[in-house]
Protein backbone atom coordinates (compact mmCIF):
# COMPACT_ATOMS: atom_id res chain seq x y z
CA UNK A 1 0.00 0.00 0.00
CA UNK A 2 0.82 3.45 -1.31
CA UNK A 3 2.00 6.38 1.32
CA UNK A 4 0.81 9.63 -0.46
CA UNK A 5 1.27 13.33 0.79
CA UNK A 6 -0.59 16.14 -0.70
CA UNK A 7 0.96 19.78 0.16
CA UNK A 8 -1.12 22.64 -0.79
CA UNK A 9 0.37 25.87 0.22
CA UNK A 10 -2.26 28.38 2.05
CA UNK A 11 -3.48 30.99 0.00
CA UNK A 12 -0.02 30.98 -1.48
CA UNK A 13 0.39 34.33 -3.54
CA UNK A 14 -1.72 36.31 -0.73
CA UNK A 15 0.06 34.43 2.17
CA UNK A 16 3.41 36.08 0.17
CA UNK A 17 2.26 39.25 -0.39
CA UNK A 18 1.17 39.27 3.48
CA UNK A 19 4.86 38.16 4.25
CA UNK A 20 6.74 41.01 2.61
CA UNK A 21 4.37 43.67 3.16
CA UNK A 22 3.63 43.75 6.79
CA UNK A 23 0.37 46.66 5.95
CA UNK A 24 -1.11 43.79 4.40
CA UNK A 25 -1.40 41.43 7.50
CA UNK A 26 -4.82 40.43 8.96
CA UNK A 27 -6.19 42.54 6.02
CA UNK A 28 -8.39 40.77 3.11
CA UNK A 29 -5.94 41.04 0.73
CA UNK A 30 -6.69 39.60 -3.16
CA UNK A 31 -3.84 39.30 -5.91
CA UNK A 32 -4.84 40.29 -9.27
CA UNK A 33 -6.70 42.21 -11.77
CA UNK A 34 -8.53 46.39 -9.82
CA UNK A 35 -11.75 46.51 -10.63
CA UNK A 36 -11.55 48.72 -13.28
CA UNK A 37 -9.23 46.19 -15.15
CA UNK A 38 -12.13 44.06 -15.38
CA UNK A 39 -9.91 41.22 -14.53
CA UNK A 40 -10.42 38.45 -11.83
CA UNK A 41 -9.06 37.05 -8.81
CA UNK A 42 -5.47 35.21 -8.97
CA UNK A 43 -6.10 34.47 -5.16
CA UNK A 44 -8.17 35.57 -2.07
CA UNK A 45 -5.91 35.59 1.75
CA UNK A 46 -8.10 33.98 4.38
CA UNK A 47 -9.54 37.76 5.58
CA UNK A 48 -10.77 38.36 2.30
CA UNK A 49 -12.45 34.64 2.16
CA UNK A 50 -14.78 34.92 4.87
CA UNK A 51 -16.35 37.55 2.44
CA UNK A 52 -17.20 34.73 0.06
CA UNK A 53 -13.93 36.28 -1.87
CA UNK A 54 -12.16 33.32 -3.74
CA UNK A 55 -10.41 32.57 -6.97
CA UNK A 56 -11.57 32.88 -10.48
CA UNK A 57 -13.82 35.32 -9.06
CA UNK A 58 -14.48 38.72 -11.18
CA UNK A 59 -12.58 41.61 -9.18
CA UNK A 60 -15.74 43.86 -9.75
CA UNK A 61 -17.81 41.05 -7.32
CA UNK A 62 -14.89 40.66 -5.17
CA UNK A 63 -15.28 44.47 -4.08
CA UNK A 64 -18.72 44.57 -4.00
CA UNK A 65 -18.64 41.69 -1.65
CA UNK A 66 -15.71 43.41 0.65
CA UNK A 67 -15.27 47.53 -0.16
CA UNK A 68 -12.31 47.57 1.91
CA UNK A 69 -10.74 45.17 -0.21
CA UNK A 70 -6.67 45.42 -0.99
CA UNK A 71 -5.58 44.27 -4.93
CA UNK A 72 -1.85 43.93 -4.83
CA UNK A 73 -0.42 43.04 -8.71
CA UNK A 74 0.64 39.26 -9.10
CA UNK A 75 4.39 39.01 -8.80
CA UNK A 76 5.01 35.27 -10.66
CA UNK A 77 9.30 35.32 -10.77
CA UNK A 78 8.61 35.50 -6.83
CA UNK A 79 5.93 32.97 -6.44
CA UNK A 80 8.16 30.31 -8.95
CA UNK A 81 11.60 31.27 -6.97
CA UNK A 82 9.40 30.52 -3.57
CA UNK A 83 8.08 27.13 -5.42
CA UNK A 84 11.72 26.04 -6.48
CA UNK A 85 12.45 26.48 -2.29
CA UNK A 86 9.75 24.26 -1.48
CA UNK A 87 10.56 21.90 -4.17
CA UNK A 88 13.76 21.63 -3.11
CA UNK A 89 12.28 20.72 0.24
CA UNK A 90 10.46 18.17 -1.04
CA UNK A 91 12.88 16.49 -3.26
CA UNK A 92 15.41 16.07 0.30
CA UNK A 93 12.59 13.20 1.00
CA UNK A 94 12.09 11.81 -2.36
CA UNK A 95 12.42 12.14 -5.58
CA UNK A 96 8.88 11.06 -6.40
CA UNK A 97 7.06 13.92 -6.92
CA UNK A 98 4.19 15.58 -8.95
CA UNK A 99 3.77 19.33 -8.86
CA UNK A 100 -0.19 20.25 -9.90
CA UNK A 101 0.43 23.82 -9.62
CA UNK A 102 3.48 26.36 -8.12
CA UNK A 103 1.77 26.00 -4.62
CA UNK A 104 0.59 22.10 -4.55
CA UNK A 105 2.29 18.89 -5.35
CA UNK A 106 1.86 14.87 -4.83
CA UNK A 107 4.51 13.08 -3.40
CA UNK A 108 4.93 9.09 -2.62
CA UNK A 109 6.71 8.36 0.49
CA UNK A 110 6.49 4.66 0.23
CA UNK A 111 10.02 4.33 -0.18
CA UNK A 112 11.83 7.55 1.28
CA UNK A 113 15.37 8.84 1.04
CA UNK A 114 15.61 9.33 4.66
CA UNK A 115 14.04 5.73 5.89
CA UNK A 116 11.27 7.22 7.82
CA UNK A 117 8.36 4.71 8.59
CA UNK A 118 5.87 6.79 8.78
CA UNK A 119 4.01 9.58 6.07
CA UNK A 120 2.92 11.50 9.08
CA UNK A 121 6.41 12.19 10.58
CA UNK A 122 7.29 12.78 6.50
CA UNK A 123 4.43 15.44 6.75
CA UNK A 124 5.22 17.15 9.76
CA UNK A 125 9.34 17.71 8.49
CA UNK A 126 8.08 19.25 5.12
CA UNK A 127 5.99 21.57 6.95
CA UNK A 128 7.92 22.63 9.46
CA UNK A 129 11.07 23.43 6.66
CA UNK A 130 8.69 25.43 4.18
CA UNK A 131 7.59 27.41 7.47
CA UNK A 132 11.84 27.55 8.43
CA UNK A 133 12.53 28.58 4.55
CA UNK A 134 10.10 30.73 3.78
CA UNK A 135 7.75 32.01 6.73
CA UNK A 136 4.95 30.16 5.11
CA UNK A 137 2.34 27.39 6.06
CA UNK A 138 1.19 24.63 4.03
CA UNK A 139 -1.65 21.84 5.16
CA UNK A 140 -0.76 18.59 4.71
CA UNK A 141 -3.11 15.39 3.48
CA UNK A 142 -1.77 11.75 3.95
CA UNK A 143 -3.24 8.82 2.47
CA UNK A 144 -2.97 4.85 0.57
CA UNK A 145 -4.02 6.95 -3.00
CA UNK A 146 -3.74 10.68 -4.58
CA UNK A 147 -7.49 11.16 -4.68
CA UNK A 148 -7.80 11.21 -1.13
CA UNK A 149 -4.67 13.06 0.15
CA UNK A 150 -5.85 15.72 -1.93
CA UNK A 151 -9.62 15.74 -0.11
CA UNK A 152 -7.31 15.58 3.54
CA UNK A 153 -5.04 18.42 2.63
CA UNK A 154 -8.28 20.61 2.23
CA UNK A 155 -10.07 19.64 5.16
CA UNK A 156 -8.21 21.62 7.92
CA UNK A 157 -6.72 24.51 5.93
CA UNK A 158 -4.79 26.60 7.08
CA UNK A 159 -1.89 24.98 8.44
CA UNK A 160 -3.52 21.89 8.86
CA UNK A 161 -2.73 18.04 8.57
CA UNK A 162 -5.06 15.36 7.96
CA UNK A 163 -4.73 11.85 7.88
CA UNK A 164 -7.30 9.14 5.87
CA UNK A 165 -6.19 5.89 6.76
CA UNK A 166 -7.47 3.06 5.07
CA UNK A 167 -10.41 1.54 7.27
CA UNK A 168 -11.85 4.94 7.61
CA UNK A 169 -11.69 5.56 3.59
CA UNK A 170 -15.45 4.23 1.99
CA UNK A 171 -16.92 6.19 5.37
CA UNK A 172 -15.66 9.55 4.59
CA UNK A 173 -16.55 9.53 0.80
CA UNK A 174 -19.80 7.94 1.47
CA UNK A 175 -20.39 11.27 3.86
CA UNK A 176 -18.73 13.78 1.42
CA UNK A 177 -21.23 16.16 -0.66
CA UNK A 178 -21.21 15.92 -4.21
CA UNK A 179 -19.75 19.38 -4.84
CA UNK A 180 -16.32 18.52 -2.20
CA UNK A 181 -14.93 15.66 -4.63
CA UNK A 182 -11.84 16.37 -6.62
CA UNK A 183 -12.71 16.17 -10.29
CA UNK A 184 -16.36 16.44 -10.27
CA UNK A 185 -17.12 20.33 -11.31
CA UNK A 186 -20.03 22.74 -10.74
CA UNK A 187 -21.16 21.48 -13.94
CA UNK A 188 -21.11 17.88 -13.11
CA UNK A 189 -22.49 18.37 -9.34
CA UNK A 190 -25.46 19.82 -10.70
CA UNK A 191 -26.29 17.27 -13.52
CA UNK A 192 -25.75 14.83 -10.24
CA UNK A 193 -28.61 16.58 -8.17
CA UNK A 194 -30.60 15.81 -11.36
CA UNK A 195 -29.86 12.75 -10.89
CA UNK A 196 -30.69 12.90 -7.35
CA UNK A 197 -27.26 11.98 -6.39
CA UNK A 198 -25.98 14.36 -3.88
CA UNK A 199 -23.39 12.60 -1.61
CA UNK A 200 -20.84 9.73 -1.68
CA UNK A 201 -23.33 6.74 -1.03
CA UNK A 202 -25.58 8.48 -3.40
CA UNK A 203 -22.62 8.31 -6.20
CA UNK A 204 -21.66 4.70 -5.00
CA UNK A 205 -24.95 3.53 -5.72
CA UNK A 206 -24.76 4.09 -9.50
CA UNK A 207 -23.34 1.49 -11.86
CA UNK A 208 -20.58 1.94 -13.61
CA UNK A 209 -22.20 1.27 -16.97
CA UNK A 210 -24.83 4.33 -15.59
CA UNK A 211 -22.45 7.22 -14.58
CA UNK A 212 -20.52 6.30 -18.42
CA UNK A 213 -23.74 7.13 -19.85
CA UNK A 214 -24.42 9.84 -18.42
CA UNK A 215 -20.46 11.51 -17.97
CA UNK A 216 -18.79 10.00 -21.06
CA UNK A 217 -15.44 8.43 -19.87
CA UNK A 218 -15.06 10.57 -16.98
CA UNK A 219 -17.72 8.11 -15.76
CA UNK A 220 -15.16 5.14 -15.12
CA UNK A 221 -13.23 7.53 -12.40
CA UNK A 222 -16.35 8.47 -10.57
CA UNK A 223 -17.28 4.70 -10.00
CA UNK A 224 -13.71 4.78 -8.49
CA UNK A 225 -13.64 7.36 -6.13
CA UNK A 226 -16.81 6.25 -4.78
CA UNK A 227 -15.23 3.49 -3.40
CA UNK A 228 -12.60 5.54 -2.37
CA UNK A 229 -10.21 3.72 -5.09
CA UNK A 230 -7.43 5.25 -7.25
CA UNK A 231 -4.89 3.76 -9.11
CA UNK A 232 -3.23 6.96 -10.29
CA UNK A 233 0.59 7.14 -9.55
CA UNK A 234 2.33 10.07 -8.64
CA UNK A 235 4.37 11.22 -11.69
CA UNK A 236 7.65 12.76 -11.52
CA UNK A 237 7.18 14.72 -14.77
CA UNK A 238 3.82 15.09 -15.93
CA UNK A 239 2.84 16.18 -19.55
CA UNK A 240 2.28 19.18 -20.93
CA UNK A 241 -0.86 19.11 -22.32
CA UNK A 242 -1.32 22.96 -24.08
CA UNK A 243 0.79 25.83 -24.19
CA UNK A 244 -1.42 28.69 -24.69
CA UNK A 245 -1.72 32.77 -23.65
CA UNK A 246 -4.57 35.32 -23.36
CA UNK A 247 -5.82 38.45 -22.55
CA UNK A 248 -8.82 40.01 -20.75
CA UNK A 249 -9.41 43.35 -21.56
CA UNK A 250 -10.34 46.77 -19.84
CA UNK A 251 -12.38 47.60 -22.18
CA UNK A 252 -14.57 45.85 -24.62
CA UNK A 253 -13.05 45.49 -28.01
CA UNK A 254 -15.49 46.13 -30.57
CA UNK A 255 -13.59 46.99 -33.79
CA UNK A 256 -12.38 43.57 -35.74
CA UNK A 257 -9.13 45.23 -36.87
CA UNK A 258 -8.01 45.75 -33.25
CA UNK A 259 -9.30 42.18 -32.55
CA UNK A 260 -7.16 40.62 -35.17
CA UNK A 261 -4.01 42.67 -34.10
CA UNK A 262 -4.44 41.49 -30.41
CA UNK A 263 -4.08 38.25 -31.99
CA UNK A 264 -0.78 38.55 -33.25
CA UNK A 265 0.30 40.14 -29.35
CA UNK A 266 -1.07 37.08 -28.21
CA UNK A 267 0.17 34.79 -31.22
CA UNK A 268 3.92 36.09 -30.07
CA UNK A 269 3.42 35.34 -26.56
CA UNK A 270 2.15 31.54 -27.35
CA UNK A 271 5.12 31.03 -29.54
CA UNK A 272 8.01 32.37 -26.87
CA UNK A 273 6.38 29.60 -24.37
CA UNK A 274 6.80 27.38 -26.94
CA UNK A 275 10.18 28.04 -27.68
CA UNK A 276 10.78 28.20 -23.83
CA UNK A 277 9.81 24.44 -23.63
CA UNK A 278 10.83 23.10 -26.97
CA UNK A 279 8.05 22.06 -28.40
CA UNK A 280 5.12 22.49 -31.27
CA UNK A 281 1.74 21.54 -31.15
CA UNK A 282 -0.77 19.94 -34.14
CA UNK A 283 -3.80 21.30 -32.94
CA UNK A 284 -4.44 25.38 -32.11
CA UNK A 285 -7.44 26.73 -30.56
CA UNK A 286 -8.86 30.35 -30.33
CA UNK A 287 -11.22 31.69 -27.62
CA UNK A 288 -12.91 34.41 -27.26
CA UNK A 289 -14.95 35.58 -24.10
CA UNK A 290 -17.45 38.22 -25.46
CA UNK A 291 -18.64 41.03 -23.15
CA UNK A 292 -22.08 39.19 -21.44
CA UNK A 293 -19.41 36.63 -20.85
CA UNK A 294 -20.81 33.88 -23.18
CA UNK A 295 -17.67 32.00 -24.54
CA UNK A 296 -16.48 30.01 -27.40
CA UNK A 297 -13.97 28.24 -28.53
CA UNK A 298 -12.82 27.38 -32.56
CA UNK A 299 -9.91 24.42 -33.22
CA UNK A 300 -8.13 23.67 -35.89
CA UNK A 301 -5.76 20.60 -35.96
CA UNK A 302 -2.96 20.55 -38.63
CA UNK A 303 -0.70 17.46 -40.13
CA UNK A 304 2.85 19.18 -39.48
CA UNK A 305 3.40 20.32 -36.14
CA UNK A 306 3.23 24.21 -35.30
CA UNK A 307 6.24 25.96 -34.30
CA UNK A 308 6.42 29.72 -35.88
CA UNK A 309 4.63 32.26 -34.82
CA UNK A 310 3.59 33.50 -38.47
CA UNK A 311 1.73 29.84 -38.38
CA UNK A 312 0.32 30.60 -35.09
CA UNK A 313 -1.10 34.28 -36.08
CA UNK A 314 -2.43 33.11 -39.69
CA UNK A 315 -4.14 29.91 -38.15
CA UNK A 316 -5.55 32.07 -35.40
CA UNK A 317 -6.59 34.92 -37.27
CA UNK A 318 -8.59 32.39 -39.93
CA UNK A 319 -10.60 30.72 -37.20
CA UNK A 320 -11.55 34.09 -35.71
CA UNK A 321 -12.44 35.66 -39.08
CA UNK A 322 -15.23 32.50 -39.37
CA UNK A 323 -17.04 33.27 -36.11
CA UNK A 324 -19.92 35.50 -36.76
CA UNK A 325 -19.68 38.49 -34.18
CA UNK A 326 -23.08 39.40 -34.75
CA UNK A 327 -21.91 43.13 -33.47
CA UNK A 328 -20.93 41.96 -29.83
CA UNK A 329 -18.06 43.30 -28.32
CA UNK A 330 -14.95 40.71 -27.24
CA UNK A 331 -13.63 41.18 -23.67
CA UNK A 332 -11.11 37.89 -23.74
CA UNK A 333 -8.99 36.81 -26.57
CA UNK A 334 -6.51 33.67 -25.86
CA UNK A 335 -4.57 30.90 -28.61
CA UNK A 336 -3.40 27.75 -27.39
CA UNK A 337 -1.65 24.92 -28.93
CA UNK A 338 -2.32 20.97 -28.23
CA UNK A 339 -1.73 17.88 -29.15
CA UNK A 340 2.31 18.48 -28.20
CA UNK A 341 4.81 17.00 -29.47
CA UNK A 342 9.01 18.21 -29.63
CA UNK A 343 11.65 17.42 -27.27
CA UNK A 344 10.51 18.34 -23.99
CA UNK A 345 7.56 16.43 -23.12
CA UNK A 346 7.97 16.96 -19.55
CA UNK A 347 8.00 20.32 -17.09
CA UNK A 348 9.22 21.04 -14.08
CA UNK A 349 8.12 23.30 -11.22
CA UNK A 350 9.77 26.40 -12.27
CA UNK A 351 7.79 26.11 -15.40
CA UNK A 352 4.52 25.31 -14.16
CA UNK A 353 2.33 28.72 -14.80
CA UNK A 354 -1.15 29.11 -12.96
CA UNK A 355 -3.86 28.57 -15.97
CA UNK A 356 -5.62 31.68 -13.73
CA UNK A 357 -2.45 33.79 -14.46
CA UNK A 358 -3.13 33.59 -18.09
CA UNK A 359 -6.71 35.57 -18.02
CA UNK A 360 -5.49 38.62 -15.51
CA UNK A 361 -3.40 40.91 -18.08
Amino acid sequence: MRKIIHIDMDAFYASVEQRDHPRYRSKPVAVGATPNQRGVVCAASYEARTFGIHSAMSSKIAIQRCPHLIFVPPRFDVYRSISQQIRAIFEQHTDLVEPVALDEAYLDVTENKLGLPYATTIARAIRASIFKETGLTASAGISFNKFLAKMASGLNKPNGLTVILPEQAETFVESLPIEKFHGIGKVSATKMHELNVHTGADLKQRSEPELVQHFGKVGHYYFKIARAQDDRRVEANRVRKSVGAETSYAQDLSDQAVMLHELETIAETVYQRLKRHQTGGRTITLKIKFANYQQITRSRTVISEIREVGTIVALAQALFEAVNLEGRNVRLLGISLSNLGGEEQSFRASHLESSIQLVLF
